[in-house]
């Protein structure tokens, strides 16, 4: 996900920019937040349509178990639930990477930066031994990474859901702001 959902995402505002069909988007009768929950839907979907093959390792993996269905699928579906709240966010992250340039290979790599940013950079930055034992965990929890393991273990807690939603409202809110903004 760390480099497949960027680059899915990094045609999606800066080519429109670069080509000039933003402004052919801003003549119909919809608005910005339309416009860039459109996309972000789409994108999302497309994310959606690229997880569900794995359900075949699932049965599979379930079919030939000793004995068959020998598996804790509790943690397999939270990992399902964290991998859809993880792709969520890093389509949001994506799209604003997008909007900030007009080339499609500098928004690649920024929206690959800011996803390995968001997710692996709290977890390393807690392990630094400035930080004392009350603060590395503040600092994990910031990161994507601790919220998507809790989910992945099969516990899915209000916090965690809150936390990626929010992300998700942020990057996508940043989307419309960088989008007025060169409008």
């Amino acid at each position: 996900f760390l480099f497949l959902i960027p680059a899915i995402t990094m045609r999606s505002i800066s080519e429109e920019k670069s080509k000039g069909t933003l402004e052919l988007l801003f003549t119909k009768p919809l608005t910005i937040y339309d416009i860039v929950a459109g996309k972000y839907l789409a994108y999302f979907v497309l994310v959606l349509f690229s997880i569900l093959p794995t359900f075949v390792y699932y049965y599979s993996v379930y079919q030939l178990g000793s004995p068959p269905g020998n598996l804790d699928s509790g943690a397999i579906f939270g990992s399902y639930i964290g991998l859809l709240f993880l792709g969520g966010a890093f389509v949001a992250i994506g799209m604003f990477a997008s909007a900030l340039t007009y080339n499609q290979i500098a928004a690649f790599i920024l929206g690959a930066f800011l996803c390995f940013f968001v997710h692996w950079a709290f977890l390393y930055i807690s392990a630094l031994p400035v930080f004392a034992t009350s603060f590395d965990l503040l600092i994990q929890k910031l990161g994507m990474n601790y919220h998507y393991t809790n989910i992945s273990r099969g516990l899915i807690e209000t916090k965690d859901i809150v936390y990626f939603i929010s992300v998700i409202v942020l990057f996508v809110y940043a989307t419309i702001m960088v989008i007025q903004f060169r409008k």
